[in-house]
């Protein structure tokens, strides 16, 4: 018998899952320098977009629908869609509310994902991680810097003023680095549903698991030797799957017109890393550590 995979490296479909989102990065992004009207469109470093009267694309302004009422609400179309699939597919228990133990550990997972991506763009013990990231590289609201000028004993409490706080008094966020939430948003969620999606789904019908597992003695072994049958249950793509995955195929197509229009390489680059970061704790510890496992489970085990 050959060597087993360790548990956190990614079997052969993930592998495939994360190079699709880098892939989709170079591509928008190589569109954004070869496509002559994005290029003679005006861009603004300071929004990280082009201006509104003269975007290349109708995709290429902030106040298209599906950045509006997709991407900007785009936690609670991937919380809405993930708890319809958890709480509809047979793999998960019956079709009710019931709370059988894989449910209560998709929760779990969903809970840590959501976690990651609240300290992220939303609060961390203060600003998010988003803007605190900005401020330690150099970046400040104009207004509170215009209005210290020559000023060395700011107060440091100014300096952690969020993005948000920024726009609502009418100053920019300049000067830093700035993770792109939306390349960060699009990657985490869609990943994660995906994640939940073709696991359980693969399992439903019967494939091969190709997950390994550390076991307590420190074996390598195929999670297979922690789950049960399925029986042959032939109901895997039902209409919670399906939703899921057309959530998750929105979220690629729009990670592509975000690639196109926003943000400059290493922006986007850096909200990858934070995504992939995110999965990586709560889809590949666990199979290394048989006490998170414990608690968070796997998909479709």
């Amino acid at each position: 018998m050959g060597t087993r995979r360790s548990p956190l490296l990614p079997t052969s479909l993930e592998t495939i899952l994360l190079s699709i989102y880098p892939a989709i990065l170079v591509v928008g992004s190589l569109f954004a320098l070869l496509d002559p009207a994005a290029r003679a469109a005006p861009y603004n470093s300071t929004t990280q977009s082009h201006f509104a009267n003269t975007a290349p694309s109708y995709f290429a302004k902030k106040s298209n629908i599906f950045n509006v009422f997709f991407v900007k609400q785009g936690w609670a179309w991937v919380t809405v869609s993930y708890l319809f699939f958890l709480f509809t597919h047979p793999a998960a228990g019956p079709s009710s509310l019931a709370i059988t133990p894989k449910r209560l550990r998709g929760l779990f997972r969903y809970s840590v994902v959501t976690l990651w991506w609240f300290f992220v763009t939303q609060w961390f013990f203060g600003p998010a991680i988003i803007d605190r990231g900005f401020t330690l590289t150099g970046g400040q609201c104009e207004l509170v810097e215009q209005a210290d000028a020559g000023n060395a004993d700011m107060d440091p409490t100014r300096q952690l003023v969020t993005g948000v706080a920024c726009k609502a008094v009418g100053g920019k966020w300049k000067g830093g680095h700035d993770i792109s939430g939306h390349v960060f948003l699009l990657v985490l969620g869609s990943m994660f549903l995906f994640e939940e999606v073709f696991h359980v789904a693969r399992r439903a019908g019967g494939a091969k698991e190709e997950r390994t597992i550390f076991m307590n003695d420190g074996a390598i072994k195929s999670a297979e030797v922690e789950s049960q049958a399925e029986n042959g249950i032939s109901t895997s793509w039902t209409l919670g799957a399906k939703i899921v995955l057309g959530i998750g195929a929105l979220c690629l197509y729009m990670l592509l017109m975000t690639a196109a229009y926003f943000h400059t390489w290493f922006e986007k680059f850096t909200g990858l890393l934070v995504a992939f970061s995110g999965i990586f704790v709560v889809y590949f510890v666990p199979r290394a550590v048989p006490a998170v496992r414990d608690v968070l489970g796997m998909p479709g085990i």
